[in-house]
């Protein structure tokens, strides 16, 4: 366990407009203790790429570097199934230039100079294949550019819709799009073990939610919160989250049997730099608390039965004036009249109704489904929430999207998507939002309809038509989904969810036409999408062979039989469990068993069925766990 103290004289970014061959040249001469470089590009998956360049040849290079000479590297080392090939796996990185660049430290390698940590500075990168940028970095990029561009030629040539946020078409300079996104992870002390039955009693008390930290943790947060300052995030807060035991006390004041959940948030920034931030965020996190002995899980159900981790992403679009002046594209022009301004209400309705073309990049593990089901306040259902009235800030915890507003603060207003989690690649995710946006902002102008007649068309009731909209779905809710309907009439009313990665991904496959809204202004195209959707499945299947069904098995064989003397209640019990774990782990002449038939699809490619099977297999796994616990609980 390391000493880490945080250090404030330590360099820790090189912003953008010091991106000049003279600026650079003398900060790194200034600072020796940076000792080499690396460029980051994200891949399909959303791993970063790191490798060590010494600083010398960096400084050698470095006008071809910002002229954005590639760095070549084999394909074979990032997620690009069907484009780097065996036969053709020349990748390219190539360096941003207009994103901050940051500087890592090894805090367990002194510079023997300095006596600093030596320090690696961090160049985010495209990543190109035979001349074509194919990585996620850059489909966020072109998803952001083709956005602003065209909602600056709206405003340009249409005075009237200038006029609704109170400036003339030739005060425009640009449109930026807006994210954020609220962090949310587990941290435990690695060797000691905590009961998922705690875990649970102190979520339902309330044991944990937004208390005091303490010990190495508050430590460890205190010192994320200070460095994500110097990086220039400009934290908000960090708390503790819903899910977490107290931790226990030794004879020398120290705690141990560490096991919480926090959250960290930050300010907002534009949409490239932002999921730039959240990369870098994940990595300072888990390095500032491994110094100090705890590891940090982003799982989105680290733990079956107990809170996961979401990380609900915020999103708002917003107007630049050459007055310096700032204008959020989302709010109307009367909050007290309005929930949202006329490219809000677009907005809206494009993420609202084509969200089966996001949910494939929010969505693309088994563990992000395991996360998204009733009772733990993550979204389950593709609806959204505004507000009881446009007085009344939404406070619905139950829907997929929340709409965030304040009657004081007209920039405040946004979007909240409650369906992300930690691994979700945030490059992919904002760029399918954003196209989605963009088709309803292009259904709203081009019909020219007003706020009002869009919150009728948006509020509607079940089976009334829209021109938009879809018939049989009702898009805004204001009652706790999970409390007040059961599980048919919410997939009645908002459409049955993907249970399965087959289940998102299948329309990207099968039905390459409904791909047109992603693929418009080149953003994505079906090299891409199709890369994408085989590197997920591709993991999705990896997991089941090698984690998913080897675990359960593991689940299975520790399920034995407790009671020796005859009891009616723990003989029902028990054959009721011995039933179910027979059925999915034992074959026999006159059946296959669920994990046996797994393994067959798995052999065989058979998707569909795969996805079914694994359905059937979790609904089973869950039901033998609650009847084990009954019948453990009736041992005396």
């Amino acid at each position: 366990m390391t000493d880490f103290k945080v250090n404030p004289d330590l360099l820790c970014i090189i912003p953008p407009e010091k991106h000049s061959v003279p600026d650079i040249t003398a900060i790194l001469e200034a600072h020796p203790e940076i000792k080499f470089v690396s460029l980051v590009a994200v891949d399909l998956a959303g791993n970063d790429t790191d490798e060590k360049i010494p600083i010398a040849d960096f400084h050698d290079h470095l006008q071809n570097y910002l002229n954005g000479q590639a760095v070549q590297t084999d394909g074979s080392s990032v997620v690009l199934p069907g484009i780097a090939t065996l036969n053709d796996g020349k990748v390219d990185l190539v360096p941003d230039p207009q994103v901050v660049w940051y500087i890592d430290y090894n805090y367990e390698h002194t510079d023997m100079k300095t006596g600093l940590p030596v320090g690696t500075l961090r160049i985010p990168s495209f990543l190109y294949h035979n001349g074509e940028a194919v990585c996620s970095r850059s489909v966020l990029k072109r998803s952001a550019g083709y956005f602003e561009d065209r909602l600056k030629e709206y405003f340009e040539r249409d005075r009237l819709l200038c006029e609704e946020y109170g400036f003339e078409p030739e005060d425009l300079e640009k449109i930026t799009l807006i994210m954020a996104t609220e962090l949310e992870f587990w941290v435990n002390s690695p060797d000691e073990k905590i009961s998922t039955e705690q875990l649970s009693i102190s979520q339902v008390l309330k044991e944990s939610y937004w208390k005091r930290t303490k010990g190495v943790v508050r430590t460890a947060l205190e010192q994320v919160i200070l460095i994500l300052d110097m990086y220039g995030f400009n934290p908000e807060m960090g708390h503790k989250e819903v899910g977490g035991v107290k931790a226990a006390v030794t004879s020398t004041g120290d705690f141990h049997s560490i096991m919480e959940q926090l959250e960290v948030d930050w300010r907002y920034s534009d949409a490239l730099q932002g999921a730039d931030y959240e990369l870098t965020a994940r990595i300072l996190i888990k390095e500032i608390f491994r110094m100090h002995g705890l590891s940090v899980r982003f799982d989105a159900k680290p733990i079956p039965g107990v809170a996961g981790s979401g990380e609900h992403t915020h999103v708002n679009a917003v107007a630049f004036l050459k007055d310096g002046r700032k204008v959020n594209l989302f709010a109307p022009a009367k909050l007290d009249k309005d929930y949202l301004s006329r490219i809000g209400w677009g907005s809206l309705m494009g993420i609202m109704k084509h969200y089966d073309l996001i949910n494939p990049f929010v969505s693309a593990t088994t563990d992000a489904f395991m996360r998204l089901q009733p009772g733990f306040e993550a979204p389950t259902h593709a609806v959204a929430s505004l507000g009881a009235d446009v007085h009344t800030p939404s406070r619905n915890r139950s829907v997929l999207l929340g709409l965030v507003r304040s009657m004081e603060s007209p920039k405040a207003t946004r979007f909240e998507l409650r369906s992300p989690n930690p691994h979700t690649n945030t490059y992919l995710c904002l760029s399918a939002i954003y196209q989605c946006m963009l088709d309803g902002i292009d259904y709203v102008l081009k019909n020219n309809k007003s706020a009002q007649v869009l919150e009728h068309e948006f509020c509607k009731p079940y089976g009334a038509t829209s021109d938009y909209l879809e018939t049989d779905r009702l898009y805004r809710c204001e009652v706790d989904i999970f409390e007040d309907m059961d599980e048919d009439e919410r997939d009645r009313l908002f459409g049955t969810p993907p249970a399965t990665v087959y289940d998102s991904l299948k329309n990207f496959l099968e039905a390459p036409d409904t791909t047109d809204i992603l693929c418009a202004g080149g953003v994505f195209n079906d090299k891409i999408l199709t890369s994408y959707s085989h590197a997920m499945l591709d993991r999705w299947q990896y997991e089941l062979s090698d984690r998913i069904i080897p675990g359960n098995l593991t689940t299975l064989r520790g399920i034995t039989k407790k009671h020796t003397d005859p009891n009616p209640v723990d003989d029902e019990l028990w054959a009721d469990i011995e039933t179910i774990k027979l059925n999915l782990a034992k074959d026999s002449t006159e059946k296959t068993s669920v994990f046996s038939c797994i393994r067959n699809c798995l052999e065989s490619s058979d998707l569909k069925n795969l996805s079914k099977l694994q359905i059937r297999m979790n609904r089973d796994m869950a039901e033998i766990n609650d009847l084990y616990k009954r019948y453990t609980d009736n041992q005396l």
